[in-house]
């Protein structure tokens, strides 16, 4: 560790501070602007880096390197006029986690499509002429292309502040992130408006990702990370600053480059690796920033904005619904007998079952609670590796290890929930998220506790419990107890207190109810409930790997919860079905079935906003209104 070593790292950080810059600055537009969180943002990056290579590979000879890369991010901001016209346009009135929900689908089909055009290989571009080279600094060789990078990054912020305080457009968009509905009264054209603000975001995503070619390689795998990474710097920013996510890309890039350089570090007796912290310093900044200064470093308190009320919460079912429930269980259970015990088709069901119970805990603060979390694999994983290290390390029984690893997933949500029910909306969604990256990297990284990337494997139910299908009606058993469980909760006065909380936390903290108490109470059962179908998820596999803790697992319950409907807890549960059975059988179906299960995905949403399991009431609605034709009829 030397002086000239930190400050090659600390340029180093400048040039990839200024490219997350680029992406987080386009995301922050978008969401100012069209309140959408566009979790395809990090795809549209990963075009600019495919896109690029291309162009420089078939046009660099014609009409040079530079003319080539620019095109670019030309051809993902066009893309993303397309997207917003016509996709996005038809959604803007829906909930904003349906509109997540579409985001993400959006990833699939274009991960799948960029798998189509340029193959699962990675791909490096050429050097750039003219900065091929590298310039001594202090005897250390350091690139000349990215003293390019770092250049760029303040050069877009000022041309972007000049743009907002200069000109009519960025007059409309300040107005547009502080008051859309009084902005289309005045009569603002908001539609290209949008537009303009999506393709531009989109634009910026593409130039990061363009400019990366000569440094970094395409990869098909690069779009949730950097998604993630600037959701973070958005949010540690603060929404809406564009001084706000230079000064958090520049923080993070050079926490990330300090860690390196200090390399592995004897303290005592213990040996402290900081390169292995660069997996989760951008979410340890986040979460200490977030608890420090709630709206980030140099963002406003959200205001209050009109807009739809929450969606219901459905009453109870009544005796038909319960005899309808009651049936179906009954013929899951009669179908080892109907199928036979070594059917496939168990095992698809077990899985079902359990992803069942897992978004049902999380529709159970979604939808009364209105507490969106971005982060609830956290609480699955958790559950998974309480059980598997019980059982593993400690040589606990399987009923033991069943009993006590949920409370270990309730004891991590109750330590998380303390510090997460300090905020709402995205800030509450990021900071679960913060939570989840880092007790994902300590599992990932503890070799010799949790197994570190191999995860922990042996873990398997007893012999008795593994012969015929007595696991999976002990499964079955445990998840509609767990879900029958949550909805007497929901129903119960503790619910509607939560209800309370969601949609009007002022009036309720008025009469005396203690809001924060029975959010994070909330929170607390619904990490318990996640930490059993974890554990559950453990015994059925035989282990658990840091994959069940990542963002990807979180998504997924996401998608489950709001491909159902967050109405009522009907709805994970037919969420869960539908796209645990989607994406098995696409995935048998084609080499490309993220890209069909992302398609069917949007079908489903622009079908059924309300959900799969909301499909009642457009029968309802259609029958009240040829009813209302008939008594209009002469």
């Amino acid at each position: 560790m030397d002086f000239s070593g930190l400050l090659v790292q600390l340029l180093n950080g400048l040039a990839s501070g200024s490219t997350l810059f680029l992406v987080a600055v386009g995301l922050s537009l978008v969401f100012g602007v069209t309140r959408i969180v566009n979790f395809a943002h990090g795809s549209l990056y990963v075009l600019g880096l495919y896109v690029a290579y291309s162009c420089v590979g078939h046009l660099a000879g014609a009409i040079g390197f530079w003319p080539a890369l620019a095109l670019a991010p030309l051809a993902v901001g066009l893309l993303g006029a397309a997207i917003e016209i016509l996709l996005l346009r038809r959604i803007y009135h829906a909930p904003e986690l349906l509109q997540l929900l579409a985001t993400f689908a959006l990833v699939l089909i274009l991960r799948d499509a960029a798998l189509w055009l340029w193959g699962a290989q990675d791909l490096l571009g050429p050097r750039a002429p003219g900065l091929a080279g590298a310039v001594q600094i202090l005897g250390r060789r350091f690139p000349t292309y990215d003293l390019l990078l770092i250049a760029v990054g303040p050069l877009v912020l000022a041309l972007l502040t000049l743009a907002l305080r200069r000109t009519r457009w960025g007059t409309l968009v300040r107005a547009a992130t502080q008051d859309r509905e009084m902005l289309g009264a005045l009569g603002v054209r908001q539609a290209w408006l949008f537009t303009a603000v999506f393709a531009l975001g989109a634009l910026l995503a593409g130039l990061a990702g363009a400019l990366q070619l000569p440094r970094e390689p395409a990869n098909l795998e690069l779009d949730l990370p950097m998604v993630a990474s600037a959701f973070v710097i958005v949010v540690v920013g603060g929404m809406g600053s564009l001084a706000g996510a230079f000064i958090a890309a520049l923080l993070i890039a050079e926490l990330k480059a300090v860690c390196i350089w200090l390399g592995v570090v004897q303290i005592g007796p213990l040996t402290v690796a900081f390169p292995q912290l660069t997996l989760v310093a951008e979410f340890l900044v986040m979460a200490l920033v977030l608890v420090w200064r709630p709206w980030g470093l140099m963002g406003r308190a959200p205001v209050a904005v009109r807009g739809e009320a929450p969606p219901p919460w459905r009453p109870r079912g009544g005796r038909g619904a319960a005899i309808g429930w009651a049936l179906l269980l009954a013929l899951l259970a009669l179908l080892p007998w109907v199928l036979g015990v070594r059917s496939y088709a168990l095992v698809l069901l077990t899985d079902i079952a359990i992803a069942a119970l897992f978004a049902a805990s999380l529709a159970a603060i979604v939808g009364p609670g209105g507490l969106h979390s971005f982060g609830h694999a956290a609480y699955f994983g958790l559950g998974a590796y309480g059980a598997a290290l019980l059982t593993h390390a400690a040589g606990w029984s399987f009923a033991a290890a069943l009993a006590l690893a949920p409370l270990v997933a309730a004891a991590g949500a109750l330590i998380y929930g303390w510090f997460c029910m300090r905020l709402t909306g995205i800030y509450l969604a990021m900071l679960t998220l913060a939570f989840a990256q880092i007790t994902w990297a300590v599992a990932y990284q503890w070799d010799g506790f949790t197994g570190g990337s191999n995860g922990l494997t042996g873990v398997w139910p007893p012999v008795w419990l593994q012969q015929g299908a007595r696991f999976y009606w002990l499964v079955l058993l445990l998840s509609s107890l767990g879900v029958f469980l949550l909805r007497r909760l929901l129903h119960a006065p503790f619910g509607w207190a939560l209800r309370a909380a969601r949609d009007s936390g002022a009036r309720a903290e008025a009469v005396g109810l203690p809001v924060r108490g029975v959010q994070w109470l909330a929170f607390t059962v619904a990490g318990l409930v996640a930490g059993l179908a974890g554990a559950l998820f453990a015994f059925s596999k035989g282990g658990v790997a840091p994959d069940a803790l990542s963002v990807g697992a979180s998504v997924d319950a996401l998608v489950m919860v709001l491909l159902g409907g967050v109405h009522a807890l009907a709805g994970p549960v037919v969420g869960a079905a539908a796209f645990t059975w989607l994406h098995d059988s696409v995935a048998l179906a084609t080499d490309y079935w993220r890209a069909l299960l992302g398609a069917i995905v949007l079908v489903l949403i622009l079908l059924f906003p309300q959900g799969i399991s909301g499909v009642d009431q457009y029968g309802r609605a259609l029958a009240a209104l040829i009813s209302r034709a008939k008594r209009a009829a002469p």
